[in-house]
């Protein structure tokens, strides 16, 4: 590993604030920038921000990104040194006037861009404060002329030529400096220049109207020396005493998927220290280290005790080192503690030992639950000296042939069992007597192993799953689905024919990530989700309200981001919106893999550290190994860092351990305001059979009160411990009048925990009413456990009547569920038509003039065949088979048109119904196409082969594969 002896000194000494002896010179520390754009593909404000950040992040300057004018206050605006907008907003409401007013006149930067100077007009001071207003303009290629070449923004920077808007102001401020101007003939335009406003600065420059000035070089100089300039002397010699890392680069054998010029080079790896000052998060936000190398080696997954201990699992035999006798694997779990109370740890303790490729964990039973593919391994310490004294085996049958795609995301759920992911691996095998076969989906078994459940399918690898305080199920998948909903359990569907995919829907509301760094790698999916992890929500109090049970944590190791994914509610389910990144990185290594809420109520993230992420498809020249992931040599098996991310204002926990043997202890617990906490008494009491606390759970069921967000979240793990406890079914009347009481509960989460606790024969009708559309789906879906009734049949029938229920992509399947099991005839019926809308998704049985076999080379991203013949207006069927581990389609194009379509492909990349439409463009140039095929799946695609003679393009339209996977039908008459 290369040192960097003295950098490592200063970046340790910026971290910690600087010793006592340099208190009294100026701290070194990041600039921090407000970027105000807008909502509109007019100036696209988003796109400049990226490169923005691209740009200047090495240098020191963090910039965050609001479309929200709101957040213009006073309290938001003094967590900043400047504030840029590039938007177009007309007006401004006098309290946002006077928190921006005040901002800059009290000495903070203001930095313009372009459009901003057409905002806010019904504002005279902001356009006074500006310097002048945007009045017209055209379109020309034309270059900076200085007027003033000795002023400090302009030292080190070369005029530049851009194709532009020519903007010509209005209402320009005498006062004024101009630095550059705009020569067109004789008239002379004022183009960028500094203002004065009370005790702040202000830069504007009129250029900026897309990516051909926004990448010239010499703008970007020019802005940057404007942004330093505008936040004053201070802010910028705290900036020039800030260690800037500069690792070193070299030439090395490194994929070149997007096939760039030049090729991608080797970054050396940093230490902890030089990391985190190339790594950002909000500005009221720090990132604290909790463990590094040495201490612990590639954590690729983390869970806490009851002691409030991290547990992590490592594994250096990962991708590749697939053992036969598993014993004989290097990886390990191990109990990392704080035992000072620093904040970081300091004593490591192996628990197991000699495992091989083990990639999640959780408690249950005194114990711990592994996921070492093909088992489920329940290990136990039983003399409690934290080693594993006991090892079985619960489950077998979890896929090995490629070890990114096996198991993962193994937590303990409200319901009282284990939950998880599977990729594309897949499990294949017998539990409790029944076989099952499945992949990519979400599962559930009980703590003993003995009985398990296929939950959902979702599109490709899985690696995500988060649950809300409502008890929702969210999940991500590798592959531009970076935030699911699971909104009806598989075993309903299977019920009535339907898809298995219709369990989990997509809703993530953009495609984008929004990365720091200009080296981004990535085999597909460009710019976007290729291998999204993890879906944990923000489940305690410690952040900023915005944050709680809403915003979930997705976690992009090739992008070197933590994304906000802020979860909406829309209808019965959700809808994903684009809250950036929790933390955003420009070290190379840096693969943040797992981030959840740990007991102190902070965002753990658990960083692979690794320059070599991509697992596959092998690239040419590199061979594949036993994992199926292509050998690397430069494939990283001894760092891995643990940080946790933390609220500045963020208060202490409560609760700092527990103690499985004190049910009163538990029961407090039980009220914390930490789902972390909440979710461990909860399975304590269950595990600890602690019946004696019914009473005192009765009275957190019947407190009624609800916090900021709706929630009584006490009273809902209140009634899953009932449930778990056995108390709930049937047997305990008193316990069934609590919670039948709670279908009247004030808190929606609770009357939905309520519905789904209770024996399904103690509903009525009436849950057909429940405002809340996310309760009334849980209703309907009980509804549809009961007994059959002809009454409750007329009422499942009349709301399927209603708007609210007929729009409602959740609710109209869960009334068919519900109606096949209460409408006599209904189930044969909806089966039928299940089945008639997929033979309706097929062609048309006509016999083939001639048939076309075509396969997918599995972990290459080609067809195997490249060309082939048809005769002009034939009928032609192409069998077309995916054995890959990734979606597929077959689009037979127009002549000459494999550029145009590709491209409107990876543009449906961008559009979140991109992938209802298979990716597939609605354009004329697209003759004849198949669905996506998912893996070990196949299709026929009949068609009649055009009557005009020539090379028609075939390609798979997934983004970024056209490229690629593409050839030749080649028609003769």
């Amino acid at each position: 590993m290369r040192r960097y002896h003295t950098l490592i000194v200063l970046a340790l000494a910026a971290l910690l604030g600087f010793s006592a002896t340099l208190s009294k010179t100026p701290s070194a520390r990041r600039l921090e920038i407000l970027m105000l754009g807008h909502k509109s593909e007019h100036h696209q404000s988003e796109k400049l921000t990226e490169i923005l950040q691209q740009a200047f992040f090495k240098d020191g300057i963090n910039i965050s990104y609001t479309t929200d004018p709101d957040d213009l206050n006073e309290q938001t605006l003094s967590k900043y040194d400047g504030l840029m907008i590039y938007a177009n907003y007309d007006t401004i409401s006098a309290t946002q006037e006077k928190a921006l007013l005040d901002f800059v006149k009290n000495g903070k930067g203001f930095i313009p861009i372009h459009c901003a100077s057409w905002c806010f007009r019904n504002s005279a001071e902001y356009v006074k404060m500006v310097g002048g207003q945007f009045s017209t303009h055209k379109t020309d290629t034309f270059s900076t002329v200085i007027v003033d070449k000795k002023h400090e923004i302009l030292k080190g920077f070369t005029p530049f030529k851009t194709f532009d808007e020519t903007y010509v102001h209005s209402k320009i401020n005498k006062d004024v400096h101009v630095l550059t101007e705009r020569v067109e003939g004789s008239h002379h335009e004022p183009y960028t220049w500094t203002n004065q406003y009370g005790k702040g600065r202000v830069f504007y420059t009129a250029y900026g109207h897309d990516e051909q000035t926004w990448r010239n070089p010499g703008f970007l100089k020019l802005l940057e020396n404007g942004l330093i300039w505008a936040v004053g002397k201070k802010a910028e010699k705290e900036l020039a005493k800030l260690p800037k890392p500069k690792p070193e680069y070299t030439a090395a054998d490194i994929p070149n998927y997007e096939k760039r010029d030049p090729a991608p080079k080797l970054q050396a790896p940093l230490s902890a220290a030089e990391s985190q000052l190339l790594t950002q998060v909000p500005v009221d936000f720090k990132v604290e280290l909790f463990a590094s190398e040495p201490d612990i080696e590639k954590p690729i997954a983390m869970a806490w005790d009851e002691k409030g201990r991290l547990w992590i699992v490592e594994t250096i035999d990962y991708p590749n080192t697939v053992r036969e006798n598993k014993t004989e694997g290097r990886d390990r779990i191990k109990i990392c503690e704080d035992t000072d109370g620093d904040g970081k740890a300091d004593k490591f303790t192996v628990f197991a030992d000699k495992l091989n490729i083990p990639t999640s964990i959780t408690f249950a039973r005194g114990g711990v639950i592994v996921a070492q593919a093909p088992d489920f391994l329940f290990l136990k310490d039983t003399n409690g000296d934290d080693k594993a004294d006991t090892r079985e085996k619960l489950i077998t049958g979890w896929g090995t042939f490629d070890t990114h795609a096996g198991p993962s995301n193994l937590k303990y759920g409200f319901d009282n069992h284990i939950w998880g992911t599977v990729g594309y691996a897949g499990f294949e095998g017998t539990v409790g007597g029944k076989q099952f076969d499945f992949n990519q989906s979400v599962y559930r078994f009980t703590p003993d192993g003995k009985n398990l459940e296929h939950l959902g399918t979702a599109s490709n690898n899985t690696w995500g799953l988060g649950f809300s305080e409502n008890n929702d199920v969210f999940v991500s998948t590798a592959n531009n689905s970076h935030s699911d909903y699971l909104g009806i359990l598989l075993p309903y569907l299977n019920r009535i024919g339907a898809p298995q995919m219709e369990s989990v829907r997509k809703i993530d509301g953009h495609y984008n990530m929004h990365v720091v760094t200009k080296n981004l790698r990535q085999v597909d999916v460009f710019n976007g989700f290729t291998a999204a992890a993890g879906h944990s929500l923000y489940t305690a109090r410690n952040f900023p309200e915005k944050y709680w049970n809403r915003i979930a944590f997705v976690n992009e190791p090739t992008g070197r981001v933590i994304h906000q994914a802020i979860l909406q509610p829309d209808g019965s389910g959700f809808k994903e919106e684009d809250g950036w990144n929790l933390l955003a990185s420009a070290d190379e290594w840096m693969g943040p893999v797992q981030s959840d809420v740990g007991p102190d109520g902070a965002v753990w993230v658990s960083d692979w550290y690794n320059f070599i992420i991509q697992h596959n498809p092998t690239p040419k020249g590199f061979e594949n190994g036993k994992g199926n992931a292509y050998v690397n040599p430069l494939r990283d098996h001894t760092r891995g860092r643990i940080y946790r991310i933390v609220y500045k204002q963020a208060k202490p926990s409560a609760i700092t351990s527990l103690d499985k043997n004190n049910p009163a202890q538990l029961l407090n617990a039980l009220q914390s305001d930490n789902l972390f906490w909440r979710m461990t008494a909860q399975h304590l009491i269950v595990e600890g059979g602690y019946k004696q606390l019914a009473p005192q759970l009765f009275k957190l069921v019947q407190n009624t009160s609800v916090d900021q967000t709706g929630l009584n979240a006490p009273a809902i793990h209140a009634l899953w411990t009932l449930h778990g406890l056995g108390l709930l079914n049937g047997s305990d009347k008193e316990t069934l009048v609590i919670a039948e009481a709670a279908l009247r509960h004030p808190s929606a989460g609770v009357r939905k925990a309520a519905i789904q606790v209770l024996p399904a024969k103690t509903l009525t009708a009436s849950i057909l009413q429940e405002k809340k559309l996310n309760t009334r789906l849980a209703g309907i879906l009980k509804i549809a456990d009961m007994p059959a009734s002809a009454a409750m049949g007329n009422a499942l029938l009349a709301a399927q009547k209603l708007p609210e229920n007929a729009n409602d992509y959740w609710i109209t399947r869960a009334l068919k569920v519900a109606i096949a099991t209460h409408v006599k005839g209904a189930l044969a019926a909806i089966k039928a038509e299940n089945e008639a809308n997929e033979t309706r998704r097929e062609l048309a049985n006509k016999p083939a003039d001639k048939t076309i076999k075509i396969e997918v080379v599995k972990n290459a991203m080609k067809y195997d065949v490249k060309q082939f013949e048809a005769k002009a207006g034939s009928i032609l069927e192409i069998e077309f088979k995916n054995p890959d581990f990734m979606q597929h389609n077959l689009l037979i194009l127009q002549k000459g048109t494999m550029e145009k379509v590709g491209t409107a492909a990876d543009k449906l990349a961008q559009d979140p119904n991109g992938i209802t439409q298979n990716y597939v463009p609605k354009i004329p140039e697209v003759l004849f196409a198949t669905k996506l095929i998912d893996p070990q799946g196949s299709v026929k695609l009949k068609f009649r082969v055009p009557d005009e003679p020539g090379d028609y393009p075939f390609i798979c339209s997934f983004p970024g594969h056209w490229r690629i996977m593409n050839g030749v039908m080649k028609v003769t008459k």
